[in-house]
């Protein structure tokens, strides 16, 4: 058993590598409408807010460029997916790899 899904295991692995391999332009964040008077929702403008090597920031977006931004941080979203996803897999392979290797003395 252990080895049937050590291969399903590598076979996943390969898929998310060529997945990866696939991605185009990436941006982190968050793509929110906000307004200059929220009450009266007047004043609409577009900012991305996202936190990266531990420093907060907010950029404003044009309205042009939301479309093309919203894709980027939907690509991020999914590159983050297939990194934790083969994270998740890596660790795995390696307690059944250590588990195989175990001497069946002592069971």
């Amino acid at each position: 058993m252990n080895q049937k899904r050590i291969q399903q295991i590598e076979q996943r692995v390969d898929r998310i590598k060529r997945a990866l391999l696939e991605i185009g332009p990436m941006r982190p964040g968050s793509l929110t409408r906000q307004y200059k008077d929220p009450q009266h929702r007047t004043g609409a403008y577009w900012q991305i807010s996202y936190t990266r090597r531990m420093k907060s920031r907010t950029d404003y977006i044009r309205k042009e460029h939301v479309k093309e931004v919203r894709r980027q941080t939907v690509t991020h979203k999914r590159f983050k997916r297939l990194v934790d996803q083969w994270i998740d897999l890596s660790i795995e392979h390696s307690r059944l790899t250590m588990q195989i290797a175990e001497p069946r003395a002592g069971r």
